[in-house]
């Protein structure tokens, strides 16, 4: 029979507690999910809908994210011009506030 050791962790100057509690644990790891889940910008175009509301969600669908450029398809073209002239400075902020480690350069409105 073989007899097993307990292993000594490194720097363990034998005062110190080598078990942790969830709850001291758990604040840091709920911590770095939530910077890994701001850190996909793939997660942009899910969360257009969101950003956009309920009212223009449905004439709007966001088409692609990439190099900081997203890309949204608009319905027709005077949703088109005021997405472009009125609303785009706001959604931009708003995008930037809700996903603050992407890189969000612009929004491109294109018709289709």
């Amino acid at each position: 029979m073989r007899k097993y050791t307990r292993r000594t962790p490194k720097d363990y100057d034998g005062t110190e507690i080598t078990t942790h509690q969830v709850g001291d644990v758990l604040l840091s790891v709920l911590s770095q999910i939530h910077d890994k889940y701001q850190e996909h910008p793939d997660l942009v175009l899910a969360a257009w809908p969101s950003v956009i509301g309920p009212k223009l969600a449905g004439m709007t669908q966001a088409v692609s994210f990439c190099d900081g450029i997203f890309v949204v398809k608009v319905k027709n073209s005077t949703l088109h011009s005021l997405l472009n002239q009125n609303d785009k400075p706001r959604i931009l902020r708003s995008l930037r506030e809700k996903f603050p480690k992407v890189l969000i350069k612009t929004i491109v409105f294109r018709m289709g």
